[in-house]
């Protein structure tokens, strides 16, 4: 039997940003109601999908039923339920990131979730899409389309029909359309297809295939054992994958998805030909491919019992994003050592960094990383210039806090993190999970109740023992004087000769001298020695600082404010420092760095 839920999707007008989309309802409810959701999963905010839809008009054989807009994503159709009901619509596709649609003349890229009414009632059955070849002008390269629905018709570009078990997943199924790079390769039996847009010539293929399949055969073994993808040994639970990157001029982030993954990164960072050292862009692109895949098992099979069913009209709550985003942030880069993508020091630097973007964050005194990310709808995917100051990052402070629960069980001779991992998928079966699981698992390793450490390092504010846990592994913590900027507590953009305050941190010199964010510091006033008069400098950066300051430890700063010209009086700090790990007995760190 032909799924009773159909749609086609065609670009309508390239030029206009305009995808056409005729949705199809062999059976439906009399009155039936459509709606199109409000966020997608994977990206805590509501982003009102809805505001990009227009023209929704309603046919039934030669009837033309009403339509009524209920609220801001919801409709209800005055039809009868003895006949099938068409409705057409367009969406306008213009944000050129992972998370809704674009449509231009050299690209197409959509999620089910910024196309898609959802019909009421229906969204358990099987769902039927269409993807339409664009029509191209003659001297146009021959577009192609990729995604991980399963084809049921389609012809060797890879446009035509596709089928989807449900709603979810064809909302859970982006897709990717345009004269894109593309190659295919096997990772431990399971068939990977690689697609880039917008790569340029001196773009590396061959080398981000090899690194990408290291990366998944790697985390494939990391939960399933070496013999997954053998005959007779475990299979992972996918049986297809896609990456969808979109290389840009300046742009960084992933979208996870249970059969692919779509991805943004700087044209920059992608690996070239002929650099036997790539670039640190590199290293980092590598580290969002290790994430989103990694998300594979971590949040969308094992997942948030909150999660078990999205509801996509409204926010869905949980406080479990420092576990299911922060533990992937901690083995993103882990499984980068582990696959020989990166060294030991190299490993070292990003902990480094994680680590001092945690301690430099006031917020992390304001909310434990379990509030965090119960409030990520209305705190983290809503920044602004006091964020730093009132939240802490589930995805920094979660890799953290996973990094001192492996510590401290690796320490203690019980086990690894790993082995926790790997526990409660089993035990769930690859599925929904609450809290409580995942301390049942750490007391099944570690042979004792870790509830102190859950109450101490995710429910409450205190800090992270990360020198006394690092020291034990072979990692000497050290502290190094701070840069101009955290060391006045600044975060700025320099730029154009001049230096824009971005963000003032809570408690440092600068708030307490009386600086704003968005305030312009245009120079300094320093007092005049012996009788002399004040001097007046103008500074381009911060570090034209040192070149006039001296051994003066308090000055006016003259910043702009409003267009109004203040003079703020600034005591210069001592004693700000930043951690600075370094590798102290290579055997221990081994230990650290190797599967167990």
């Amino acid at each position: 039997m032909a799924p009773a839920i159909h749609y086609r999707v065609e670009c309508a007008d390239r030029n206009a940003h305009l995808f056409a989309i005729t949705l199809r309802i062999e059976r439906p409810a009399a009155g039936q109601r459509v709606t199109l959701p409000v966020w997608i999963p994977g990206s805590y905010l509501v982003r009102e999908f809805s505001k990009n839809l227009q023209q929704l008009q309603a046919s039934q054989g030669r009837r033309k039923p009403a339509l009524r807009q209920l609220d801001k994503h919801s409709w209800e159709i005055d039809c009868a339920a003895d006949k099938p009901l068409e409705l057409r619509y367009q969406v306008c596709a213009y944000d050129n990131s992972v998370r809704t649609a674009w449509l231009d003349g050299a690209r197409a890229f959509f999620n089910g979730t910024g196309l898609c009414l959802r019909v009421e009632g229906q969204a358990d059955g099987p769902h039927a899409i269409e993807i339409v070849a664009p029509a191209l002008l003659p001297d146009e390269e021959r577009w192609s389309c990729a995604t991980a629905l399963k084809p049921v018709r389609t012809n060797p570009h890879g446009f035509g029909s596709y089928l989807a078990a449900d709603y979810d997943e064809l909302a859970d199924s982006p897709v990717e359309m345009g004269a894109f790079w593309s190659a295919e390769f096997d990772a431990c039996g399971v068939p990977h297809r690689f697609v880039v847009a917008g790569a340029p010539p001196s773009f590396d293929g061959a080398r981000l295939i090899a690194d990408t399949r290291a990366i998944c055969e790697t985390q494939m073994r990391f939960w399933h054992g070496a013999k997954v993808g053998k005959r007779g040994g475990p299979k992972p639970p996918h049986d297809r994958y896609v990456f969808m990157l979109n290389a840009v001029d300046d742009g960084y982030g992933g979208l996870e998805h249970r059969h692919s993954t779509a991805l943004i990164c700087t044209r920059r960072d992608l690996p070239q030909f002929g650099l036997k050292k790539q670039s640190d862009g590199y290293t980092t692109l590598l580290g969002l491919i290790s994430h989103e895949y990694f998300h594979t098992w971590n949040v969308k099979r094992l997942r948030p019992a909150e999660f078990e069913r999205y509801d996509y009209g409204r926010e869905n709550y949980t406080q479990l994003l420092w576990l299911f985003e922060g533990f992937t942030s901690y083995y993103d880069d882990l499984l980068l050592r582990r696959a020989g993508l990166l060294d030991d020091a190299g490993y070292l630097r990003l902990v480094n960094k994680t680590a001092n973007q945690v301690l430099q964050a006031p917020g992390r005194h304001v909310q434990s990383v379990a509030q965090a990310s119960f409030d990520a709808w209305v705190k983290y995917y809503r920044q602004d210039e006091q964020t730093a100051n009132t939240t802490i990052s589930y995805y920094t402070k979660g890799a953290l806090v996973a990094m001192c629960f492996d510590l401290t069980l690796r320490g203690e001779g019980g086990g690894s993190l790993d082995d926790v991992m790997r526990l409660m998928w089993a035990r769930s079966g690859g599925g929904p999970v609450a809290e409580a699981d995942f301390a049942a698992a750490l007391e099944t390793v570690g042979g004792r109740s870790f509830s102190n450490e859950m109450a101490r390092w995710v429910h409450s504010t205190e800090e992270l023992p990360l020198a006394e846990l690092l020291g034990k592994q072979g990692v000497a913590v050290n502290e190094d004087p701070s840069q101009r900027a955290q060391e006045l507590g600044l975060r700025v953009a320099e730029s154009g000769g001049s230096v824009q305050v971005k963000m003032v941190l809570r408690g440092a010199a600068a708030e307490q001298a009386g600086f704003s964010a968005n305030d312009e510091w245009i120079g300094i006033e320093l007092p005049g020695a012996k009788g002399r008069p004040a001097q007046g400098w103008r500074i381009a950066r911060l570090d034209d600082l040192a070149l006039y300051l001296g051994p003066l430890k308090k000055i006016t700063a003259l910043v702009a404010r409003d267009r109004r010209l203040l003079r703020l009086p600034l005591t210069l700090p001592t004693g700000v420092t930043t951690l600075r790990l370094a590798v102290q007995d290579p055997a221990k760190l081994a230990q650290w760095l190797s599967p167990r």
